[in-house]
């Protein structure tokens, strides 16, 4: 960030890499830190939004993310969790009372991916698809995802 509260370009050229990243941020959940979630690489789910191998590559290479074949977990969990998808509140019930682990996928944001994912969450509207998506994973991994709805 700079002094004057604006963000910088982002690292690289051309506006394609903008574009790319803006589009890996709709599905970035966040859970003390934004995440995203890229489970299956080339699931369509992904694919649509012009999110696959060739695009993460290129933004690992931007020092935007950190892809890993293998994928990333987030240990340590008690019996509950809370994430955030955009606005909404997603509480996670895991079947053991404590060392739970949330499979995170294949991409971690960079500190510097953080910066820029923090100032273009606002501005990225969220993929309904792709939250329930997730939901769905999480439940056949044996987990209880509840959603708080907002009073009107």
């Amino acid at each position: 960030m700079e002094a004057g509260g604006e963000s910088e370009a982002l690292p690289g050229r051309g506006r394609g890499l903008e574009t790319s990243f803006a589009s890996l941020c709709q599905f970035i959940w966040v859970q003390g830190e934004p995440l995203p979630l890229i489970y299956e690489i080339g699931h369509e789910i992904y694919t649509q939004q012009g999110i696959d191998l060739p695009v993460l590559k290129r933004l690992e290479v931007a020092g935007l993310i950190a892809l890993e074949p293998a994928g990333y977990l987030k240990g340590r969990f008690g019996r509950h969790a809370r994430l955030f998808y955009h606005d909404k509140l997603t509480k996670l019930r895991f079947p053991q009372a404590e060392n739970n682990r949330l499979e995170l996928g294949h991409v971690l944001l960079t500190d510097t991916g953080k910066i820029h994912a923090l100032d273009m969450l606002d501005a990225t509207k969220p993929n309904q698809a792709f939250y329930e998506y997730v939901i769905d994973r999480w439940f056949r991994q044996g987990m209880i995802p509840s959603s708080v709805l907002k009073r009107r």
